[in-house]
């Protein structure tokens, strides 16, 4: 099955938080307070894709309410931080969203999203995975994460259905 095909049955797109929603990078502050920097574009497609009828979700291994903010902002509806085994997260997603594996995407950057892939009906690398992650990954993005990837995965699954 091409990518095409198989991005024409997604209805929920899945994403990790550090390395595909941002750069990767941790920052702290001398107060431990965590921060982190989101790509508005990203955003943006988020937002399209939601007004397009579909549902998003993160699967993070971190906790932090920074995510929680960012995907209140963006009408994310699933959330599951603190998940570090995430194939049992995205079983609970799916069951809770309704959906089939095949009718799911999920977007990742290393080698914990690697072990979803198998998983679900569109597998995406962002550009600058993991090499592990990208050989099991059915597309790979030219934009890596936090710079532009999850746009680039939703213009391909909305283009898909044109």
């Amino acid at each position: 099955m091409t990518v095409t095909e198989r991005a024409k049955q997604i209805k929920l797109l899945i994403m990790d938080c550090d390395g595909v929603l941002t750069d990767g990078r941790l920052y702290f502050s001398a107060a431990g307070e965590e921060l982190k920097v989101f790509h508005a574009r990203d955003g943006q497609g988020i937002v399209e894709w939601h007004k397009a009828g579909f549902r998003s979700g993160i699967i993070s291994g971190r906790n932090s309410p920074i995510v929680e903010m960012r995907a209140k902002q963006l009408g994310i509806e699933f959330v599951f931080q603190g998940r570090k085994e995430k194939v049992s997260a995205l079983n609970e997603m799916i069951l809770e969203a309704g959906v089939l594996r095949e009718e799911t995407a999920f977007v990742g950057d290393d080698t914990p999203d690697a072990e979803v892939f198998p998983f679900v009906g569109l597998a995406v690398a962002v550009g600058d995975a993991h090499d592990a992650v990208k050989s099991t990954a059915h597309h790979i993005t030219v934009l890596d994460g936090g710079r532009g990837a999850v746009r680039e995965v939703i213009d391909m699954l909305l283009d898909a259905r044109k």
